[in-house]
């Protein structure tokens, strides 16, 4: 099997992240022992929600399988009957028409459709007293919905409301609100913002230098607790076989995970991104000796945008930029890139010094034998 160069950035599918030596050393101390799962994702939780800011927080695999078990957790509401019955409900989320994106597909796996609103605040308004009946009905006539789910980073796409003004209306509707917040740990500020502003937020630890199988569920105490509830840990020892046991954790996750966390909190990171300037400096320069070549610097965000920004990111023009990706990812290592574009993009996020040399040499490689237009 070849080894892989990532100059794409943080991806599941090209690991998720490098552990640090101390994150590695906790996860492999919680693997030399036995515990009750029960009590350390407790454990864990309270940690995660003392270094949040928020009330309450669940270790769980990654944000993904955050939604769905959130999701579940609205529809069941710690219920032992229903948390069972999932996926087999009729349960309705409702999402902002302009907050579409692939993810939205996981309140799914829950049992639940996404319906999409495009007046979320009228659409609250009209729902009748939790409890009450329907009212007028017709063809308009929506169900209650068990949740909204919100994207954190679509938070100012327009027309939808953002946040700050969802959760009043649907705090006052009876309606708990699900925050994908996903990639949103930093500043740290953000985790306090997006777990402390709804019922609750789903986070992936990749982007905190977690496991790529790892993340939390952060957010109000009851919420958390009736994630808590259908999760994996009581389906073998519980009166239920509950939802969540297919979302299972191992110690060394939930460790890594928290271990991964409090890193994160004290970490330098104006030391963290000058690094990465630093290592777009040296490539940029590498491949502005390239024939042709032309090379910008730029920011490229977790949402994939180019930005200007701190520079975390090389674009190379002059060449077939799909080729010269297709020709990267074929050698030994293989040299993952992007295209942006007539743009060959390397970000520095995740390339060590050693790994820039060894992206200049592949690159230089393949980029002769191209028509450089």
């Amino acid at each position: 099997m070849r080894r892989v160069v990532n100059a794409c950035g943080i991806y599941t599918d090209l690991g998720g992240s490098v552990l640090s030596p101390a994150v590695w050393a906790a996860a492999a101390s919680a693997n030399s022992t036995w515990a009750d799962m029960g009590e350390l994702l407790a454990a864990t939780g309270a940690r995660v929600a003392a270094l949040c800011g928020c009330e309450a927080a669940r270790v769980v695999p990654g944000a993904s399988a955050g939604i769905a078990l959130s999701v579940g957790a609205c529809i069941a509401r710690g219920d032992g009957p229903l948390s069972e019955a999932l996926p087999r409900v009729e349960a309705v989320v409702w999402m902002q028409r302009s907050h579409a994106y692939k993810y939205a597909r996981c309140v799914s796996l829950a049992g639940a459709r996404v319906e999409w609103v495009d007046d979320i605040a009228g659409a609250l308004a009209a729902l009748p007293p939790v409890g009450g009946s329907p009212g007028g009905g017709g063809p308009s006539a929506r169900s209650r919905p068990v949740a909204i789910l919100h994207p954190a980073h679509l938070d100012d796409a327009v027309p939808a409301l953002p946040l700050a003004e969802v959760v009043p209306l649907a705090r006052a509707a009876g309606v708990p609100v699900v925050v994908d917040a996903a990639f949103l740990s930093f500043p740290m500020s953000e985790l306090e913002r997006w777990a402390s502003a709804a019922d609750l937020a789903c986070f992936s630890a990749k982007y905190f230098g977690g496991p790529n199988g790892g993340g939390f569920v952060a957010g109000r105490a009851g919420p958390v607790a009736d994630v808590a509830a259908l999760d994996f840990t009581g389906y073998e020892s519980g009166e239920w076989r509950t939802f969540g046991r297919a979302f299972k954790l191992d110690r060394a996750m939930a460790v890594a995970t928290v271990a991964a966390l409090e890193e994160w909190a004290m970490l330098d990171h104006d030391e963290r991104l000058a690094g990465y300037a630093g290592l777009a400096a040296r490539l940029a320069e590498r491949c502005a000796a390239l024939p042709k070549a032309r090379v910008e610097q730029k920011q490229f965000t977790l949402d994939e945008r180019l930005v200007d920004g701190p520079i975390n990111a090389v674009l190379v023009r002059g060449g077939d930029a799909k080729a010269l990706e297709a020709g990267l990812a074929a050698g030994n290592p293989s040299v993952r890139a992007m295209v942006e574009g007539d743009a060959l993009v390397f970000c520095t996020e995740t390339v060590s010094a050693g790994e820039v040399d060894e992206i200049a040499v592949a690159l230089t490689s393949v980029w002769p034998g191209l028509d450089d237009g």
